[in-house]
């Protein structure tokens, strides 16, 4: 067996994912691509700005995957915000992992704790928009099988008319549940406990390579959260309805309330505001 971690590069002036309903819709393009394409998915985590899998298959396969969830989401996101080729030209990193060395061990930590390392959640399992709550978890999951779903509805959840595997698990919230596709037993056997599997987590580099830094004091929002909150401090502080209506000046003082307030780093800031990095940066040192 083969396996690969596929990396997306980081979308430093755009998210991928808005809201929940675009994170629902990421979640069930992994589940439809993987089982359309016969591809096997180990691990994988949907992340603000960018997206992570561990996959079994060959090279070709692993790119022909990311390039048609890319292909795919696009087409949804296009849809939904008007942004065309979004996401065509995000590069993709593909490493090849192997069993004999804990590298596939490793990466698929690497993967689980991406949430954690982003401080945006405590535990890996505690995020919920990948595999971080899937193995080693005796609690039954809450949902129907999608054969038990109309066609419109099932046209619905996955944004296409394609058939999709019936015992597919779609839960409560809305999305499949990647213990329904996820090979979850293989990576279980992989790391033979869940203390073992915790081990690679707590020690994986994404956690160990973290940067104190003086704001991590205060809490830390997601992307999502402090999308609604930055428009409400555009409306309450220059009674304006979009960044795009504030002059130079008042932006700067908008990034550096939000920085404050909110306790957001130059890149976090950037992300969500669509100002480039560096931009952000001048503003915060008052340039």
């Amino acid at each position: 067996m083969e396996f690969y971690l596929i990396t997306t590069d980081h979308m430093a002036e755009r998210l991928w994912f808005l809201d929940d309903e675009d994170f629902k819709a990421g979640m069930n393009y992994v589940a439809l691509i993987s089982s359309l394409q016969g591809i096997k998915i180990l691990s994988f985590i949907l992340m603000s700005n960018h997206v992570h899998f561990v996959v079994s298959s060959s090279e070709e396969e692993a790119m022909a995957f990311i390039n048609a969830f890319k292909k795919r989401y696009s087409s949804y996101y296009n849809k939904k915000y008007s942004v065309t080729n979004a996401f065509r030209r995000v590069g993709v990193d593909i490493r090849s992992l192997e069993i004999c060395d804990e590298s596939l061990e490793r990466g698929i930590a690497y993967v689980q704790v991406n949430s954690v390392a982003a401080n945006i959640c405590l535990t890996a399992d505690s995020y919920p928009w990948g595999t971080g709550n899937t193995f080693f978890n005796l609690s039954p999951i809450k949902g129907v099988p999608l054969s038990s779903l109309s066609g419109r509805k099932c046209m619905k959840v996955l944004h296409t008319h394609e058939q999709a595997p019936g015992d597919l698990i779609l839960t409560e919230e809305g999305f499949i549940h990647p213990r329904s596709y996820v090979m979850v037993k293989f990576v279980e056997s992989l790391f033979r406990s869940p203390k073992r599997m915790n081990y690679f987590l707590m020690n994986s580099s994404k956690v160990r390579g973290r940067i104190p830094l003086p704001e991590r004091a205060l809490p830390s929002f997601r992307d999502q959260v402090l999308l609604p909150v930055i428009s409400d401090m555009c409306r309450s502080m220059f009674h304006k309805k979009s960044l795009s209506e504030l002059d130079r000046e008042s932006l700067s003082e908008l990034v550096k309330e939000i920085r404050r307030r909110l306790g957001a780093d130059v890149k976090q800031i950037s992300r969500v505001s669509g100002i480039p990095a560096a931009e952000v940066s001048r503003m915060i040192e008052g340039f």
